[in-house]
């Protein structure tokens, strides 16, 4: 999600201005989305270049609320219903640092995987010690941490792969799998 889509439907539940629409955003994602305030105006001020939010009037505090024009709900819409395409959704760095690990001389795929797991189940554990100090109270934040965990989980089980294919087709070959064409080494 991109800060202009959290604050577009923010703004078609209902009229905000900026700073609340930080705190919203904020909260609304259990933290898991960081804006500062200038970032929230300077998107505003495109979305309302772009006719799908607009300025009203001041609040009792002097600051302009904005509201999600008609096109504005309808773009929240169409984004709302249009699944995010894991593939492409963004750079996946752990994944790139270890398939290169296996074609660049001066990386060792097991250091690397080795690296990625501790941290990543030093990750799992501040989770988990955050999970059982949190109340039910916040369940955006509480929603937040499951799909951390579950992501750190996943990310486990994927390094646990990478480092079993690599001894298969190390033993497989008797030889390095590194040695392998990419398309042996990828089955």
């Amino acid at each position: 999600m991109g800060v202009k889509e959290g604050l577009l439907a923010l703004l078609a539940d209902g009229p905000r201005h900026g700073y609340q629409l930080k705190l919203d955003l904020e909260a609304a994602t259990g933290a898991g989305v960081s804006v500062n305030v200038g970032q929230v105006y300077s998107t505003l001020q495109r979305l309302e270049r772009d006719g799908l939010v607009k300025a009203g009037d001041s609040d009792q505090e002097g600051r302009i609320v904005y509201e999600a024009t008609p096109s504005g709900r309808e773009e929240v819409a169409r984004w709302a219903t249009e699944p995010e395409d894991l593939a492409t959704a963004g750079r996946d760095e752990v994944s790139i640092k270890v398939l290169l690990s296996m074609f660049a001389d001066p990386l060792d795929p097991n250091t690397v995987i080795d690296a990625q797991r501790r941290a990543t189940m030093g990750l799992l554990q501040d989770l988990t010690r955050l999970r059982a100090r949190d109340g039910e109270e916040d369940l955006a934040w509480q929603l937040h941490l499951d799909r951390l965990m579950y992501s750190a989980e996943a990310e486990l089980k994927w390094l646990d792969r990478v480092e079993e294919r690599l001894q298969t087709t190390r033993a497989a070959r008797g030889a390095d799998p590194l040695e392998a064409p990419v398309e042996e080494v990828a089955r």
